[in-house]
């Protein structure tokens, strides 16, 4: 699930508007040049509503060309970026744009089904490419092949409020390790009354079946079979993750009497400090803090908690990024990879362009999006903490903590819309039978991945 914010919830804001475009933009051999310029359409610009945004891509759009005077971009503007509802019909009609924007969790799809072109001769003229984490590089990678280019990334961790750690006697600046750790802070902090929430989770809307998959990723399980075929709910870790918040909901009533959660909930009670923890992506405080209130201050996030075997622990892995038009020219593919580096894969320029962004008041020094290692992370962090404008030592244990990282899985919000009934149970039924629920899951989900192959 994924809107930036960890969900893959979207609206149809310009849907109609996605496929009218779509049919002037797709360029082919006999018109990818005018005037002596490689043409390239690439969508995703800001829409004309986010006014800054807007603004600064098109500031990238004029230095690329002028640092690039044989390259024309001409950029269409999209919310949401990538629309479900038009996304497989534009790539089945030849609709897409030259340069396009996908989920990780679609890239798969797109390669198998031969509808992005293979960029592999291109990818080393692109400065830092090999000091891209090597997880994100294999999301593009098949066969030996490459056929995209990351824009971010995200990996969930455990946001918590460090105003609300010290007053119920805990060190802000050693958050929980473990769950059991979580469990035992949740406690204290609901302890602290006046309708204070130790820990919360998400019940409702998929986004309960999504947590449920992160959570079981960092008790060192799955959710289905490496193939793909096979549901593997029903195991120990499972069980450990529906105990573990059985456990705080009602033997420690650490989690609140109001559940069926959202993220949006979640998000306001730790704007107004009467929540303690949750899990989330980075991107989760910037929202807290411009939507609801929150303080940069007060508010921290660490590494996913380990679980039966913190070992063996991983971390949801999700993102976005750009693969490029199967019938696009190489002059025009090798100008949409020299189009994507210079946007999202330098440091100093268009999306990490770090001084005009706190010029404009945004967020830097935020733990993600966290694409690099080796020299080019080393660059990218130094621009951060120049002009960093909020507190980055509450993310730096989660930012030096390297835990690894797993993609959302197959057919995943049928499966996210099963575990939400499991989630919601569990949170609102003191008496739920938690291998019955596991069992039932099961299931389902097996018939769910027959039906689909």
């Amino acid at each position: 699930m994924r809107d930036r914010l960890g969900h893959r919830t979207v609206g149809a804001v310009l849907a109609a508007g996605l496929v009218l475009a779509g049919a002037a933009c797709t360029s082919s051999g006999d018109d990818a040049s005018a005037g002596g310029k490689t043409r390239i359409t690439v969508n995703c610009e800001p829409p004309k509503s986010a006014a800054i945004d807007r603004r600064s891509f098109e500031e990238d759009i004029a230095i690329f060309e002028k640092q690039n005077p044989d390259i024309d971009i001409v950029a269409k503007d999209a919310f949401p970026c990538s629309d479900p509802k038009t996304f497989d019909a534009k790539l089945a009609g030849g609709q897409m744009e030259d340069v396009f924007y996908v989920y990780f969790t679609d890239v798969a799809s797109v390669i198998k089904r031969k509808q992005a072109a293979d960029i592999s001769k291109y990818v080393d003229e692109v400065a830092g490419y090999g000091d891209i984490q090597q997880s994100v590089l294999d999301i593009f990678t098949d066969d030996g092949k490459t056929y995209g280019l990351p824009r971010t990334n995200y990996s969930m961790g455990l946001i918590y409020n460090r105003e609300l750690f010290t007053k119920a006697g805990l060190d802000p600046a050693k958050p929980p390790a473990t769950w059991q750790e979580v469990r035992a802070a949740a406690k204290k902090i609901a302890a602290l009354g006046n309708g204070t929430v130790g820990y919360a989770d998400f019940s409702a809307s998929n986004q309960g079946g999504w947590h449920f998959t992160a959570e079981m990723y960092s008790q060192g399980g799955t959710v289905v079979s490496e193939d793909g075929k096979k549901a593997t709910v029903d195991t120990p870790q499972g069980r450990a993750v529906l105990q573990t918040l059985k456990d705080m909901r009602w033997t420690d009533n650490s989690m609140g009497s109001k559940q069926l959660l959202q993220i949006t909930d979640l998000q306001q009670l730790m704007g107004a400090g009467k929540l303690g923890m949750y899990l989330a992506a980075p991107d989760n405080l910037p929202e807290i803090v411009k939507k609801y209130q929150g303080s940069y201050e007060k508010l921290a996030i660490a590494p996913m908690p380990g679980g039966l075997d913190p070992a063996s622990r991983a971390t949801l892995l999700g993102g976005d990024g750009y693969m490029f038009n199967r019938k696009a020219t190489p002059k025009q593919i090798e100008a949409g990879v020299k189009w994507v580096e210079f946007q999202n894969l330098a440091p100093g320029t268009g999306a990490n362009n770090w001084e005009r962004a706190a010029r404009n008041k945004a967020p830097v020094g935020l733990p993600q999006p966290n694409l690099w290692t080796g020299a080019t992370a080393d660059a990218d962090n130094k621009l951060k903490a120049q002009y960093a404008n909020v507190p980055v030592e509450n993310y730096r244990l989660f930012q030096e903590t390297e835990v690894p990282g797993k993609l959302e899985p197959p057919q995943a919000q049928q499966i996210y819309s099963v575990m939400d009934g499991v989630m919601s149970a569990v949170l609102t039924n003191r008496n739920a039978n938690i291998d019955d629920l596991l069992s039932d899951a099961s299931a389902k989900i097996d018939r769910l991945l027959a039906n689909q192959r």
